[in-house]
This record gives structure tokens, sequence and C-alpha cells, in this order.
């Protein structure tokens, strides 16, 4: 009996090895491929270039500035969410989640028809001495939009698994709800909410869509591949794709080190 317990277990558990190999393979395969297709000369020569470098700095910064700016309202709004039921609540909660289910062509289209020039956002971007379109804050308006409903859930869900007894606790012996939120709240929820900030950067550097629409120039690294691509053809767009995933192997595997090694649970 117990022999035939233990088949069963190793044959489960190989079963799940196997699938789980499946899903590996499909992934690495092709990054794989096309390493092993792009020589190490031009790899070096793709590094050198100064369009391919101002791009990935481009990339890299105007997603970084996208998720820090927008963590501002959205983590106090997500404790918000996590703490209160009220009517339609959950049609507000699909509605956050949109930015993740449209075409982001689309999103692009909705964004350039409030930031253009003649608009009131746009307009008063104007008399500030920029514009959304074709600007870097262009780009950081079509990363954060498709992006921002990573942060929300991964926080909502962080505040939402601390017991309220603690909170209440705090505000029984006279704590301001400001201070029950900065001392225990965000503490306690801190994992959860460095997951989503992660997941927003990582959404961010690769959105294309809405940030062609919006912000074709100057070209953050996913328009440049595609521009090469459709320019030159795949031997010239493979180089700088390449390049762009190790620029992000590396970033991501620096984030890992300094979160003390948590894994972040990529959801869609």
């Amino acid at each position: 009996m117990i022999m035939r317990s233990y088949r069963q277990f190793s044959l489960f558990h190989l079963g799940v090895l196997f699938l789980g190999g499946l899903v590996l393979l499909f992934i690495v395969a092709p990054l794989a491929g096309m390493f092993m297709q792009t020589s190490g000369p031009s790899l070096v020569d793709t590094i050198r270039e100064v369009d391919v470098q101002r791009s990935i700095l481009l990339t890299l910064g105007c997603s970084v500035a996208a998720t820090l700016l927008m963590a501002i309202p959205a983590i106090p709004f997500a404790y918000f969410l996590a703490r209160n039921e009220f009517p339609l609540k959950g049609l507000l909660l699909s509605i956050l989640d949109l930015p993740v289910v449209i075409p982001h062509s689309a999103a692009g289209i909705a964004l350039l028809g409030i930031l253009n020039r003649d608009s009131l956002l746009g307009g008063a971007a104007e008399k500030c001495g920029f514009s959304f379109v074709g600007h870097p804050a262009g780009i950081m308006a079509a990363m954060a939009f498709v992006s921002i409903p990573f942060l929300i859930n991964a926080a909502r869900e962080g505040f939402a698994a601390i017991p309220e007894r603690l909170e209440n606790s705090a505000l029984t012996l006279g704590a301001h709800p400001a201070r029950v939120f900065f001392t225990i709240s965000l503490p306690l929820a801190r994992h959860s909410i460095l997951t989503g900030l992660v997941l927003m950067f990582s959404r961010g550097l690769s959105e294309f869509g809405a940030v062609m629409v919006l912000a074709y120039y100057p070209m953050v690294t996913p328009i440049l591949i595609y521009e090469r691509f459709t320019a030159y053809g795949l031997k010239y767009a493979r180089g700088v794709s390449a390049v762009f995933i190790l620029v992000c192997l590396v970033v991501f595997v620096g984030l890992r080190c300094l979160a003390g090694g948590k894994r972040y649970a990529v959801r869609s």
C-alpha cells in the first residue's frame, strides 16, 4: 500500500515536471534561438549604437518615472478599495482593469483624444512649454495608463490581507488614520506593493501600441525594434531585441536582489 502511494506520488510529480518543462521550453526556445542567431560582434556593434543606447535609457527612464509618479495616488486609492465596501464597487474594479484588456492601440487613441494640443490637458501642457504628443510626457502617460492596474490590484490585495484589528487597535489608542496608514498598513503591505511596482514598471517597459499612437518619437526601444524590422528586416531588428532583453534581465535580477530574493507573481 505504501509502495503504491509512493509510486502515484512520483508519477504525479514527474507529470508536473514534464508539463512545466514544456512551458519553460515554450518561453526559452524562442529567446535562445534569437541569441544563437545573433553573433557576438553584431551584438557589440548594436550596443555601441547611439540610437539604441538613447532608446533604452528613454524606455527605462519613462517607465520608472511613470511608475513612481502614479504610485503616489494609486497606493492610497488601493488602500481605500481594500478597506471599504460601497455600491457599484464591482463596476469600479472592472473599470480599473479595462486598460489591461482593451487593445493598446485603442488605449493610445483614447489618450490622444484628451492629450492632443486642442484638448484641455493638452492646451495646459502647451502653456507650460511642452506637448504630450511626441514628448517623453506622452510616453509616460501611455505607459502608466496600460500598467497601473497591476499596481492597484497588487497593493489592494496586500492591504486586504492585513487584519483590520491591528488598525482598529491603533485607532482606539488615539492614532490618526494617516499615522495608522503610514506606520502600520503601508509597512505590512510593502511586499505586495513592491510586487505591484515591479509589475507596473515591467509592463511599461514593453508597451508599444499606446506609445506608438501618442508619441512615436522620441523612440522607445519597442518602437525602435518595430521600426528596424519594417525598414530593414529581421536581421537588423534581432540585435536590438537581444540587447533590450539582456538589459531587462539585468534590471530584474537587480530588483530581485534588492528585494531580498522575493518572488514576484506575474498576473495578467
